[in-house]
């Protein structure tokens, strides 16, 4: 089994959007919050600087009720996938606003409630979103089956409503071709891992798919890491990626929510640097708008970035010399970069991609 450096930056998204039903009130008058979380997903080339993938979705992903854009995803080249930004609100009664997020350099590929976007699908907005106040209930969809999503819910944010849909949030996804403040590369088991920003990035953990991790913390400008120089302790991983989400911003519920939706999709088979993105990154990458103004944003963008070392890929060629399915499927939607990387094409690789992209079109309309 191979050992992995990591780095786990991430960036705390808020935002904050309020107006009264009827009356607009000036956001900063009546305290409302606005918080948002996401993931910016990317595979390291061999120059350490993020690399075009197609970015498959597998079964359980997201549930069917949630709408998507009317192309088959797997079509889609980008060198980063946004991941589940949530948008939550916190407010003191009830209120109506309206949220605008701009995507320049991708295609939003996904969302919930109904929104409206425009013909190249780089931009949404959700109009006379009705908040609710504090404590209100609410009912919200659910089907059957394991998804990331429902985790998200899990938090003291206000119900949203839109049109005649129920949520706990604003949620929505894409695909981008983005200028990423990181850069990771891998030779001879070490990990030299670049701060390509002006600022410094926090949050930078280095993980190994078995539980080693290190954490650096603040990088400023760039750093080389041995494999002896990572720990294994799983309680300590999870404990040091809530503090750090926390610091950036988020509520504790949130942060935890956060964790849970992505705790098996991070910690998967492979190796990874963590960090957080920037905030003058996420206003550049997605533009927002709230109307009226907030009293208070966070935005907390985790950056999650594959590192294809010499272990993964010796992993990966013995298990198509020995027809593996098992082995290779473990790799799921980073098998198909991890084999480009190797310069290899089987009847068995086409096989897997294939039943990965029938099971990611399932809910495609």
């Amino acid at each position: 089994m191979k050992r992995t450096v990591l780095f786990s930056m991430f960036a705390v998204c808020s935002f904050f959007a309020a107006a009264t039903v009827g009356h607009p009130t000036p956001a900063d008058q009546i305290g409302l919050a606005f918080h948002e979380w996401g993931t910016f997903t990317s595979i390291a080339g061999e120059n350490g600087e993020a690399v075009p993938w197609r970015t498959y979705a597998g079964p359980g992903d997201l549930p069917c009720f949630v709408d998507r854009f009317g192309g088959f995803k797997s079509v889609l080249s980008g060198n980063v996938r946004m991941e589940t930004p949530v948008i939550y609100f916190y407010g003191p009664r009830d209120l109506t606003a309206t949220v605008k997020v701009n995507f320049p350099k991708g295609t939003i590929t996904e969302w919930y409630p109904k929104a409206k976007l425009n013909h190249s699908f780089n931009t949404i907005e959700w109009r006379n979103v009705q908040i609710s106040s504090p404590g209100a209930g609410s009912e919200f969809p659910v089907e059957g089956g394991l998804s990331h999503y429902y985790a998200a819910r899990e938090t003291d944010a206000a119900p949203v409503r839109v049109g005649s849909q129920n949520e706990k949030f604003l949620f929505y996804r894409g695909i981008g071709n983005l200028s990423l403040p990181m850069s990771a590369t891998v030779s001879d088991g070490r990990v030299f891992i670049r701060n390509l920003a002006s600022n410094p990035v926090e949050g930078v953990i280095l993980f190994e798919n078995r539980g080693d991790y290190r954490r650096i913390g603040s990088l400023e400008g760039d750093v080389t890491l041995e494999p002896e120089s990572l720990q294994n302790n799983w309680a300590g991983l999870l404990m040091d990626l809530e503090r750090i989400l926390i610091a950036q911003g988020l509520y504790e519920k949130e942060a935890r929510a956060m964790i849970e939706t992505w705790r098996d999709s991070w910690f998967e088979e492979g190796t990874r640097l963590f960090y957080i993105v920037p905030k003058p990154a996420i206003d550049s990458i997605l533009p927002l708008d709230i109307q009226p103004a907030p009293s208070q944003i966070a935005r907390v963008f985790v950056g999650r970035m594959e590192l294809i070392t010499r272990a993964i890929q010796k992993d990966v060629k013995q298990a198509i010399a020995r027809n593996d399915r098992v082995t290779l499927e473990k790799y799921g939607r980073f098998l198909e970069p991890i084999a480009n990387r190797l310069g290899v094409k089987s009847a068995l690789l086409d096989s897997i991609y294939s039943n990965v992209n029938r099971q990611a079109a399932t809910c495609e309309r």
